[in-house]
Protein backbone atom coordinates (compact mmCIF):
# COMPACT_ATOMS: atom_id res chain seq x y z
CA UNK A 1 0.00 0.00 0.00
CA UNK A 2 2.66 2.54 0.80
CA UNK A 3 4.57 1.37 -2.37
CA UNK A 4 1.33 2.05 -4.56
CA UNK A 5 1.60 5.69 -2.62
CA UNK A 6 5.08 6.66 -3.34
CA UNK A 7 4.52 5.79 -7.11
CA UNK A 8 1.53 8.13 -7.19
CA UNK A 9 2.84 10.69 -5.61
CA UNK A 10 5.87 10.51 -7.93
CA UNK A 11 3.98 10.29 -10.83
CA UNK A 12 1.77 13.31 -9.67
CA UNK A 13 5.21 15.36 -9.00
CA UNK A 14 6.26 14.35 -12.92
CA UNK A 15 3.71 15.56 -14.32
CA UNK A 16 3.20 18.92 -12.64
CA UNK A 17 6.72 19.30 -13.15
CA UNK A 18 6.45 18.82 -17.18
CA UNK A 19 3.68 21.36 -16.56
CA UNK A 20 5.74 24.28 -15.86
CA UNK A 21 8.69 23.06 -18.08
CA UNK A 22 8.51 25.34 -21.65
CA UNK A 23 7.90 23.47 -23.96
CA UNK A 24 10.64 23.31 -27.22
CA UNK A 25 8.95 25.07 -30.41
CA UNK A 26 9.08 22.80 -32.94
CA UNK A 27 9.18 24.37 -36.48
CA UNK A 28 6.49 23.34 -39.04
CA UNK A 29 7.89 20.47 -41.43
CA UNK A 30 7.09 19.22 -44.44
CA UNK A 31 5.83 15.67 -45.41
CA UNK A 32 5.61 14.17 -48.92
CA UNK A 33 3.72 10.40 -50.22
CA UNK A 34 1.03 8.69 -50.74
CA UNK A 35 -2.33 8.59 -48.81
CA UNK A 36 -2.64 4.94 -46.97
CA UNK A 37 -5.48 6.18 -44.85
CA UNK A 38 -7.53 8.90 -44.20
CA UNK A 39 -10.37 9.71 -41.72
CA UNK A 40 -12.61 12.57 -40.38
CA UNK A 41 -9.94 12.85 -37.96
CA UNK A 42 -6.52 11.68 -39.17
CA UNK A 43 -4.33 10.72 -41.69
CA UNK A 44 -1.76 8.41 -42.68
CA UNK A 45 1.02 9.20 -45.15
CA UNK A 46 3.50 6.73 -46.40
CA UNK A 47 6.98 8.10 -48.20
CA UNK A 48 7.74 5.12 -50.84
CA UNK A 49 11.24 7.09 -51.27
CA UNK A 50 12.10 6.57 -47.53
CA UNK A 51 9.89 3.92 -46.25
CA UNK A 52 9.11 6.37 -43.39
CA UNK A 53 4.98 6.23 -42.51
CA UNK A 54 3.31 8.96 -40.24
CA UNK A 55 0.08 10.20 -39.54
CA UNK A 56 -1.55 13.27 -38.68
CA UNK A 57 -4.37 14.58 -36.55
CA UNK A 58 -6.83 16.87 -38.58
CA UNK A 59 -9.47 18.95 -37.01
CA UNK A 60 -13.55 18.08 -38.03
CA UNK A 61 -13.53 21.36 -39.76
CA UNK A 62 -10.30 20.93 -41.64
CA UNK A 63 -10.01 23.12 -45.11
CA UNK A 64 -6.53 23.44 -45.47
CA UNK A 65 -6.26 21.69 -48.51
CA UNK A 66 -4.33 23.11 -51.78
CA UNK A 67 -3.81 23.04 -55.71
CA UNK A 68 -0.02 23.58 -56.04
CA UNK A 69 -0.26 27.69 -56.14
CA UNK A 70 -1.76 27.75 -53.27
CA UNK A 71 -4.43 29.54 -54.51
CA UNK A 72 -7.35 26.89 -55.24
CA UNK A 73 -8.90 24.80 -52.20
CA UNK A 74 -9.90 21.12 -52.09
CA UNK A 75 -12.75 19.71 -50.14
CA UNK A 76 -11.83 17.11 -47.79
CA UNK A 77 -13.61 14.46 -50.16
CA UNK A 78 -10.40 15.05 -52.55
CA UNK A 79 -7.95 13.08 -50.46
CA UNK A 80 -8.69 9.33 -50.40
CA UNK A 81 -6.07 6.46 -50.25
CA UNK A 82 -3.52 6.32 -53.47
CA UNK A 83 -3.27 10.09 -53.42
CA UNK A 84 0.20 11.70 -53.12
CA UNK A 85 0.45 14.36 -51.49
CA UNK A 86 2.44 16.87 -49.16
CA UNK A 87 1.71 17.20 -45.62
CA UNK A 88 2.75 20.54 -43.70
CA UNK A 89 2.67 19.95 -39.90
CA UNK A 90 3.99 20.94 -36.71
CA UNK A 91 4.33 19.16 -33.27
CA UNK A 92 2.92 22.10 -30.60
CA UNK A 93 0.69 20.45 -29.02
CA UNK A 94 1.91 17.48 -26.42
CA UNK A 95 4.13 16.86 -29.44
CA UNK A 96 1.00 15.23 -31.52
CA UNK A 97 1.66 15.74 -35.05
CA UNK A 98 -1.20 17.58 -36.95
CA UNK A 99 -1.57 18.95 -40.15
CA UNK A 100 -1.81 22.56 -40.79
CA UNK A 101 -2.09 21.95 -44.91
CA UNK A 102 -2.27 19.30 -47.26
CA UNK A 103 -1.16 19.96 -50.82
CA UNK A 104 -2.37 17.85 -53.54
CA UNK A 105 0.54 16.51 -55.63
CA UNK A 106 0.87 14.62 -59.09
CA UNK A 107 2.63 11.17 -59.40
CA UNK A 108 5.76 12.89 -59.41
CA UNK A 109 5.90 14.59 -55.85
CA UNK A 110 5.22 17.64 -57.69
CA UNK A 111 2.72 19.85 -56.69
CA UNK A 112 -0.45 19.87 -59.01
CA UNK A 113 -0.80 22.39 -61.31
CA UNK A 114 -4.06 24.33 -61.71
CA UNK A 115 -5.09 25.12 -65.30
Amino acid sequence: MNAARIRTFAAACAFATAAFIPNVAFAASTFYGIVRHVSMNSIKVDNPRTGQTLSFEILPKFDQIFSSDGKSTYQMKAIHAGRYVGVIYDQHFLGVRHADKIYIMNNANERLRSE
